[in-house]
């Protein structure tokens, strides 16, 4: 039995599928009130055409308690400074994942955020105005596919008919596809169920589901109370975590968001050699156990990295597959979400 380790309510707002959908491609709600991502101080319903709403001077800066954004607003200090040397100021809008961010990025409430692989294709099937602008570098071990520890399971073909919990239109979602792909199944051959971590966890936990697919640092937290890595994402995928920014925002104010990007810079120098001291903050935060933090943290790279050719395709096989799967409803040409490095200044 795995123990008990406490979490927030993170995966609340990891949107499924059929809800980012809503959210994204107009779908209505019961009561008629069309779908929209609620978080933080963004709680407005998002309007395909809502006007600019950030003031003059003020960058809004999406984040989550589980990652570096966090630790930046934490340490805020160098960031006020150095805004406040170009006459701005920062405001910080709290999420519980990437899907909302970004839907709250189309509305103009968020001109910059940190979020996965996948919520990005969806957004930009849904016409959300972002662009990609730096990447951490991959962290394919940060997600996996594992089973309790006295599970006969021993390879992801031996998923076949089992009870699977993945939380969907997230980065593991798409590993889920890649890794039953690879064992030359599909999604029709395991049951899946559709859970946000903190229910994930509950029916792993009970035995409700035979196999759970999810990231650190939930996924250190499991590991540390006995579950076994079926599969993680190595060979199967990067896992990046990238900066998106609205783009108007991007176009317009080239300098604060430069400013924002070197404080992101010297904030993973910073968090490569303070591990301990990154991981006790985001476990006060999180609620999250602080080993299971600073396991994930010692398993990852630090440092920004540019948005290259190779990345956008990475990208865009994405976007490819979740389209093939009627996942998402258009093509999407990640391409056209690229600024180039030339309108702010890229990233060193």
């Amino acid at each position: 039995m795995i123990r008990h380790t406490p979490f927030t309510t993170i995966g609340s707002g990891l949107l499924g599928c059929a809800a980012l959908a809503c959210v994204l491609f107009g779908c209505d709600r019961p009561g008629g009130e069309p779908g929209a991502a609620t978080a933080g101080d963004a709680g407005a319903p998002a309007q395909a055409q809502a006007p600019d709403r950030r003031e003059a001077g003020v960058v809004r800066l999406g984040y989550q308690k589980i990652g570096t954004p966090y630790l930046l607003k934490d340490r805020a200090d160098d960031l006020k400074k150095a805004l406040e040397a170009r006459g701005a100021g920062a405001e910080w809008i709290e999420f519980h994942a990437g899907p909302p961010l970004l839907e709250a990025m189309r509305a103009g409430a968020v001109d910059i955020g940190h979020v996965g692989e996948t919520p990005p294709v969806f957004a930009q099937a849904g016409g959300v105005p972002f662009v990609y602008v730096a990447t951490d570098p991959p962290a394919p071990k940060a997600e996996a596919i594992i089973v309790p520890k006295g599970s006969p399971i021993t390879s992801v073909a031996g998923l076949k008919g089992k009870r699977v919990a993945v939380n969907r239109g997230s980065n593991v979602h798409y590993l889920l596809i890649r890794a039953i792909e690879g064992a030359k199944l599909t999604l029709d051959d395991i049951q899946v169920s559709f859970l946000a971590p903190a229910d994930a966890r509950s029916a792993f936990e009970s035995g409700k589901v035979d196999a759970w697919v999810i990231w650190d640092p939930f996924l250190a937290a499991a590991e540390l109370a006995g579950a076994r890595v079926l599969q993680s994402g190595e060979g199967f995928v990067d896992n990046h975590l990238f900066y998106v920014v609205r783009r108007e925002f991007a176009e317009k104010q080239p300098e604060l968001l430069r400013t924002v990007l070197e404080e992101y810079q010297t904030l993973s120098a910073w968090e490569r050699e303070h591990t301990e001291e990154a991981s006790q903050i985001l476990a006060k935060s999180s609620g999250v156990a602080y080993e299971a933090f600073l396991t994930s943290e010692r398993r990852r790279s630090f440092g920004l990295l540019p948005i290259t050719p190779e990345i956008l395709k990475k990208q865009q096989d994405i976007a490819d597959t979740l389209h093939r799967l009627a996942i998402i409803p258009r093509d999407v040409r990640v391409e056209d979400a690229f600024l180039s490095a030339a309108v702010y200044g890229g990233v060193r």
